[in-house]
C-alpha cells in the first residue's frame, strides 16, 4: 500500500507566535494519527517559483490514513490556533508503491 506524506511549503510567516502555538498542537495531531516528521525547517536551496522558507515533510504508512489525520478534530484545533499566521501551499500526495 502505498504511504501517505503531508507536504507545507511555507510562502511567508506573518506571526512566529501563532506559527508556535501550532507546532505544539499539529504534532500531537500528527503523532495521533501515525504520522512521522521526515523533514521540519532545515536547510534549502529553491529552483524555478520556490520559495526558500520553511518546508515540512511528514510521512503515513497510507495516503487514506495522511487524509484522516488532516481532517482530525485534533488537528483542525491546530489550524484554528494557526489562523493567518502564516501562508503556506499545504498538500497531501501519495508516494509511490
Amino acid at each position: 500500500m502505498p504511504k501517505g506524506y503531508w507536504v507545507s511549503a511555507y510562502r511567508t510567516v506573518s506571526d512566529p507566535e501563532k506559527l508556535a502555538a501550532y507546532d505544539k498542537l499539529a504534532r500531537l495531531a500528527v503523532e495521533a494519527g501515525g504520522g512521522r516528521v521526515l523533514v521540519r525547517g532545515g536547510r534549502a536551496v529553491a529552483y524555478d517559483a520556490g520559495i526558500a522558507e520553511r518546508t515540512v515533510l511528514i510521512e503515513f504508512d497510507s495516503f487514506e490514513q495522511a487524509v484522516a489525520a488532516r481532517e482530525s478534530a485534533a488537528y483542525q484545533e491546530a489550524l484554528a490556533a494557526l489562523s493567518d499566521g502564516v501562508e503556506r501551499d499545504f498538500r497531501i500526495v501519495e508516494g509511490i508503491d
